[in-house]
């Protein structure tokens, strides 16, 4: 028996051992590269080798969009199982763990607070629980944002990302598409900015509903956003479809998006787009009567010739 390698050995290793965590470095999914997880959180999960932008969760999208002293609204509790839905598992079973990993409700968190000092609601769809997925609760949420937005006199901005509709509610999930359409109009109606900043994914029914009607469309860069598959479209059309079909950067070429803006440049985007349509009220230009209009719009009379 050696004691050094047996016992000596060990003693020394322990007491100099430190534990390392096991999440201390991330893979980037687009370059392969190694970073250094204190470096991507500080980056806001964007890639510092690449650019590539990784998903973030719904509360840290809104700590990095909103001013401090912002506040979470409590949302409406939906119907639980309204299908008593079972396929391999109880969907019961699969929002609790859902609830669990991401510590919400449901797929979106809603807050209210300012941008840069220019007063919002913001929205924001947590990809984590369930993809996504659009159901009563996530249509309950759309609507409580829209209603606050309208009562708070601000603009509402939502951040979506999502595959679609919550197949385990059925139509009661469909139903969500026409809810949210309304809530987007009371935002409307009652002159004030909706802005969509589309994530990666934006897919399914969400893409078919509100998230195509905001006033300002915004995306992250290379993000997925459509409503089919690609290949399920591929399939229909039986045509090779052209490179980047999809993504952000295609969508800007072809006029559906108004702009593609960085993760770390978004706050400052949307204070400054706030700002421009949220004009005040002593430079808007006076509003001129019909009587006005006609005199001035009305040709003068000829002065009468001059008298030998």
């Amino acid at each position: 028996m050696n004691w050094i390698s047996d016992w000596a050995l060990p003693k020394i290793s322990g007491l100099f051992k430190r534990d390392v965590p096991e999440n201390l470095w991330h893979k980037c999914p687009a370059c392969e590269q190694m970073i250094f997880r204190r470096d991507l959180d500080a980056a806001l999960n964007v890639c510092p080798h690449c650019g590539h932008h990784m998903r973030i969760s719904a509360t840290r999208r809104l700590e990095c969009t909103l001013d401090e002293g912002f506040s979470r609204i409590e949302l409406p509790k939906a119907p639980a199982d309204p299908l008593r839905f079972r396929d391999q598992r109880r969907y019961t079973d699969r929002l609790k763990e859902a609830q669990a990993k991401s510590a919400m409700d449901d797929a979106v968190a809603v807050a209210h607070g300012t941008i840069e000092g220019q007063r919002a609601v913001v929205a924001a769809f947590e990809f984590a629980f369930m993809g996504g997925s659009m159901g009563a609760g996530v249509g309950e949420a759309i609507v409580t944002a829209a209603k606050l937005a309208v009562l708070q006199d601000a603009p509402l901005i939502v951040f979506t990302a999502s595959g679609g509709a919550r197949m385990q509610e059925g139509a009661v999930s469909l139903m969500q598409m026409p809810r949210t359409v309304i809530a987007t109009r009371l935002v409307k109606e009652a002159g004030l900015p909706f802005i969509v900043v589309m994530c990666d994914p934006t897919t399914g029914g969400v893409t078919a509903s509100f998230a195509m009607l905001g006033d300002i469309h915004i995306a992250e860069p290379n993000a997925l956003i459509g409503f089919a598959g690609a290949r399920v479209i591929e399939q229909t059309v039986r045509e090779k479809l052209p490179e980047g079909f999809q993504r952000a950067e295609y969508l800007l070429e072809h006029g559906i998006l108004d702009m593609v803006v960085k993760r770390g440049e978004m706050r400052a985007t949307l204070a400054r787009v706030i700002g421009l349509l949220r004009v005040p009220l002593v430079l808007r230009q006076p509003e001129v009567s019909v009587e006005e209009v006609t005199v001035l719009s009305a040709p003068e009379e000829p002065s009468p010739p001059a008298q030998a």
